[in-house]
């Protein structure tokens, strides 16, 4: 269909129709998109289901910073051709197998970049997944964005040259935090929690490995491996953690699993402190309410209430763009990657000399050039890492307080209690050694 025969509020609701109402709000003023094509990103995300609520937040996140690049024309391809970009999105309600599925749709429908984060157990399924399309198919390969699967492997021994990684990964965010853990005397014992599956099972390894170097008079009274989103009720865990005498828990758990785990501990009236690495996110505060104050702690590369005139612009300009209360939790690693996903297409589009499926740079050439990712934003600096493709950037530990207080102006998602950030971690600390050895096309 040619969109160029529609005109005014007719012809944006056909592309509505064409491109679906996100990617509508993704185009930039239709007197160039009718020209160019939007470069597809398959987002491949738990949207239902007892996780759905974290893809849906990620969703937002992709669709904003598109929003951005698209704002200021898009993609520079070169020739005097730019296109938006486009969010797709692909429901894996969490599982491998039904991500394996909508990674076959999304290659079917000739899109050649991916994106995931959400669980660690599926990011490895997709990498070995991409890993074989791309040997068996090299005319159609495609690169994957990870912004949020941490287990260490991943850019460790099954590194590869397609997957590049914008989050830190477990090691690196335990590191953060044990450096708030190894100056707070008060705490002698803690209870270890996490969710049964890579990256639970790697942050209790790293937990006890890095409490033995740092904090050896530490005694871990507890610890236990959960299924992955199946538990309704945390009281018998909660129970358990407080029989134990722990001053504090130590847990990777994210979504729901953090959530109904921290509202366990609010009901049973459990005074401990939480080391976290999401006690930040999705419904954590208003659960942990009161209780967190000056007791919780989280770990992320960035905070909304990081210092800084550039990040409380950017905190408002979200809040503008998505007002409702419980919509609003930004990831700034995923605002970081669409910024570098566009810059390595432009440096890819002038260097690779041929053109791949869809009139976009072969994935190869995407993927060199993704290696050498340097985006900054609202203060923040991220560069990718060439040898195993692990983002490095600074890193945030923050406390749980109530809004208004010193460093907090802004609550999380209407909660009226945020974070604080008591210690940042610069690049060159929170950078960690890797056994990643990328067979490179």
């Amino acid at each position: 269909m040619n969109h160029a025969s529609f005109s005014g509020r007719g012809r944006r609701r056909t592309l509505a129709a064409l491109l679906g109402s996100a990617a509508l709000a993704s185009l930039p003023p239709l007197g160039w998109a009718r020209a160019a094509a939007p470069i597809r990103i398959a987002l491949i995300e738990a949207l239902s289901g007892p996780v759905g609520n974290a893809g849906e937040a990620v969703f937002r996140n992709l669709l904003w910073a598109c929003e951005r690049v698209n704002a200021r024309g898009g993609v520079d391809l070169g020739g005097g051709v730019r296109r938006p970009l486009q969010i797709v999105r692909y429901d894996s309600k969490g599982q491998p197998q039904e991500a394996l599925s909508a990674l076959q749709s999304a290659l079917d429908d000739g899109i050649t970049v991916v994106a995931q984060g959400n669980s660690s157990a599926v990011a490895a399924a997709l990498i070995e997944a991409i890993n074989r399309h791309n040997e068996r198919e090299p005319q159609r390969q495609v690169v994957f964005l990870n912004y949020a699967a941490v287990d260490p492997v991943l850019t460790n021994e099954r590194c590869s040259f397609w997957h590049f990684r914008f989050d830190a990964h477990a090691d690196m965010r335990m590191a953060a935090l044990m450096g708030v853990l190894k100056q707070d005397a008060d705490v002698k014992s803690v209870y270890l929690i996490g969710q049964d599956y890579s990256f639970g099972q790697a942050v209790l390894r790293e937990a006890r490995r890095q409490l033995a170097q740092l904090r050896p008079e530490v005694r871990i009274v507890g610890e236990e491996l959960h299924p992955l989103a199946r538990i309704k009720d945390f009281l018998p865990y909660m129970t358990k953690i407080k029989a134990s005498g722990a001053q504090a828990v130590i847990t990777g758990n994210w979504g729901n699993d953090l959530t109904l785990l921290v509202r366990a501990a609010r009901e049973l009236g459990y005074e401990g402190k939480f080391y976290t690495f999401y006690g930040n996110a999705l419904g954590a505060p208003a659960a942990i309410g009161e209780a967190g104050v000056g007791r919780v702690l989280a770990v992320a590369e960035w905070f909304p209430n990081a210092p800084g005139e550039a990040s409380r612009q950017l905190v408002e300009a979200f809040r503008q763009r998505f007002p409702n209360p419980a919509d609003d939790y930004i990831h700034l690693r995923m605002q970081l990657m669409i910024e570098a996903l566009a810059q390595a297409l432009e440096r890819a589009a002038r260097t690779a000399g041929t053109a791949g499926p869809g009139g976009l740079p072969p994935a190869a050439a995407l993927a060199r050039a993704l290696e050498q990712a340097d985006v900054s934003l609202a203060g923040q600096r991220l560069r990718m890492r060439a040898d195993d493709h692990q983002a490095q950037q600074p890193l945030m530990v923050a406390l749980m307080e109530r809004q208004g207080a010193p460093g907090v102006p802004f609550d999380v998602e209407g909660s009226g209690y945020g974070f604080r950030v008591v210690q940042r971690i610069e690049p060159a600390a929170a950078e960690q050694p890797h056994t990643c050895r990328m067979v490179r096309f």
